[in-house]
C-alpha cells in the first residue's frame, strides 16, 4: 500500500469583483493613497547627461519636473508654477538657461526651487517671494533607475528592492543608457493589465513566440514583499530574454534582456486607460537590436489585444468574480489584496 503523503490541495481565490476595474469612484483613492505614497519610476539618471537638462513626465495625473543643477544634483519639483499653475515647459525634455520659467506668466525659478522673480507682478504688502518656491517631489536612485515620490507616506525603497537586489546577485548595470523610448496606450483600466503581467499562465495560449523561447514548464513566480519574479529559463543562449522579468508594486516592470534591459511603467491615464512607458536600456546606448524590439512590439500587441478583450468584458456587467489559479497566479492573489486594502475601507 502506497503510504506517500499527498500535499493538501490549496484553494482558489475568489477574484476581485469587475466593479474594481469598471467604476471610476476607485480611481481617485488609488491615485492618493496607492500611487502618490509609493516611489513611482521616472527615468534613468543617463537621460539627463548635463546640467540644466531637464525632463518633464506625468505620474498618475501628478505633473512633474526634474532637473540636473549647476551642482550635478538630481531634483524634482510639480510641473506647476507657483502663481496661477501654469507649466514650467512646454517639451518632453531640454536644456534650460539656469532658470525654470513657468510658460504662461514668466515667473522664474532657480534650479533647486526657489522664485527668483515674479515678473512684472507689482509691489504687493503680503507677498513674500520666498514663501513662493516650487513644491518639491522627492527622488531616490537605485542602480541608476530614479523614482520619484509624490506623497509623504513613502515606503523604503531599497528595503522595497531588496528580494530583487538579491536576485540580481551583482548584475552590473552601471554601463547602461537610454538607447530608446516608446509609449503604448491601452484601452483598459491599469489593474487589468498589471494583472495580465503578474501571471505566466497566458503564455501558451497568448504569446506562441515567447513560449517558443523559454521552457514554459519551468516558469516560476514568486512573491517576496511587494516583488514579484517571474523566472524563466530560455531554451537558447541566444534567446532575447534572459529568463527574469520582476515587478515592483504598484506599476513597474523590469525586463531583462540578453543585452540590456527594458523598464516598464503601467500608467494610468484616469480610470479607463493605461500607457505603457517602455525605457530601454543598452551598453552606452548602443541602438536596441532588432530581434529585441521584435519580439517586444509582438509580445505587447498580443497583451493589448488581450487586456482590452477583458476590459470590454468587465465593463459589460457579465462577468462578477472569478477563481484564480492556486498553481499559476498567487501573485494576481496578493496584487488584489493590496489593492483591496485602499479599495475596501
Amino acid at each position: 500500500m502506497d503510504t506517500t503523503d499527498t500535499p493538501p490541495k490549496q484553494k482558489a481565490p475568489v477574484t476581485a469583483p469587475a466593479t474594481w476595474y469598471a467604476d471610476p469612484a476607485c480611481w481617485p483613492t488609488e491615485r492618493k493613497h496607492i500611487f502618490a505614497n509609493n516611489w513611482q519610476f521616472l527615468t534613468h539618471e543617463s537621460a539627463l547627461p548635463n546640467a540644466r537638462d531637464w525632463r518633464a513626465d506625468t505620474l498618475a495625473g501628478y505633473p512633474v519636473i526634474i532637473v540636473r543643477g549647476d551642482d550635478g544634483a538630481l531634483r524634482a519639483f510639480h510641473n506647476v508654477c507657483r502663481h496661477r499653475a501654469g507649466p514650467l515647459v512646454r517639451e518632453d525634455a531640454g536644456t534650460c538657461d539656469g532658470a525654470l520659467t513657468c510658460q504662461y506668466h514668466g515667473w522664474r525659478y532657480t534650479l533647486d526651487g526657489r522664485l527668483r522673480a515674479a515678473r512684472d507682478f507689482g509691489a504687493a504688502s503680503d507677498f513674500d517671494p520666498r514663501d513662493f518656491g516650487l513644491f518639491p517631489v522627492r527622488l531616490h536612485i537605485w542602480r541608476g533607475l530614479v523614482f520619484a515620490g509624490i506623497g509623504d507616506d513613502l515606503p523604503d525603497l531599497l528595503s522595497q528592492m531588496a528580494p530583487l537586489d538579491a536576485r540580481l546577485g551583482d548584475a552590473d548595470w552601471s554601463g547602461l543608457r537610454v538607447g530608446l523610448r516608446r509609449t503604448h496606450l491601452l484601452e483598459c483600466n491599469w489593474k487589468t493589465y498589471v494583472e495580465n503581467y503578474l501571471e505566466g499562465y497566458h503564455v501558451p495560449a497568448m504569446h506562441p513566440t515567447l513560449d517558443a523561447e523559454i521552457i514554459c514548464e519551468q516558469y516560476k513566480v514568486t512573491v517576496d514583499g511587494k516583488v514579484v519574479l517571474h523566472d524563466a529559463p530560455p531554451k537558447s543562449p541566444d534567446a532575447v530574454y534572459d529568463g527574469l522579468w520582476g515587478w515592483v508594486w504598484p506599476n513597474i516592470g523590469i525586463n531583462v534582456y540578453n543585452r540590456g534591459l527594458m523598464i516598464e511603467r503601467m500608467s494610468p491615464v484616469g480610470h479607463k486607460q493605461t500607457q505603457l512607458d517602455y525605457l530601454y536600456l543598452t551598453p552606452d546606448g548602443e541602438p536596441v537590436p532588432d530581434a529585441t524590439l521584435a519580439m517586444s512590439d509582438q509580445v505587447t500587441a498580443e497583451d493589448k489585444w488581450i487586456v482590452e478583450k477583458v476590459q470590454d468584458n468587465l465593463n459589460a456587467g457579465v462577468y462578477e468574480t472569478g477563481r484564480l489559479s492556486p498553481k499559476h497566479e498567487i501573485a494576481v492573489a496578493a496584487f488584489q489584496q493590496w489593492v483591496g486594502e485602499f479599495l475596501t475601507r
